[in-house]
């Protein structure tokens, strides 16, 4: 049984400076393993907030028919970012209507919250 697109939107931990990317890519590679493991197509956009990233939301959320959106904990837990999460959540309702939005705990945990909202 075909579950869906999903897309998840997050931080892209490559780009933003001051810090080690490489736990968290790792996660996030964990966390695309186990869409893999359920046989759900899952594409990715990672972005830096000053960096264009509502054009590139747009662009992905426009691109394919997402069942799905998983906003990331990057966006929505980091309190500067409160606006940019309300941006991020309005610019699904507005570009990815028929999808449900889920949010994840970390990255390993996306295909769960995702499956929340698939089955």
């Amino acid at each position: 049984m075909a579950l869906g697109r999903v897309l998840v939107i997050g931080l892209d931990p490559v780009r933003i400076p001051g810090w080690d990317p490489e736990p968290v890519v790792a996660a996030i590679a964990r966390g695309q393993a186990r869409f893999d493991d359920h046989g759900i197509e899952a594409d990715m956009c990672l972005v830096v907030p000053d960096e264009n990233a509502e054009g590139a939301i747009v662009e992905a959320l426009t691109g394919k028919d997402y069942a799905c959106v998983v906003v990331g904990g990057g966006i929505r837990k980091h309190e500067p970012l409160l606006e940019f999460f309300e941006k991020v959540v309005n610019l699904v309702r507005q570009h990815a209507p028929r999808a449900a939005i889920a949010f994840n705990s970390s990255p390993e945990d996306t295909a769960d919250a995702a499956l929340r909202w698939l089955r």
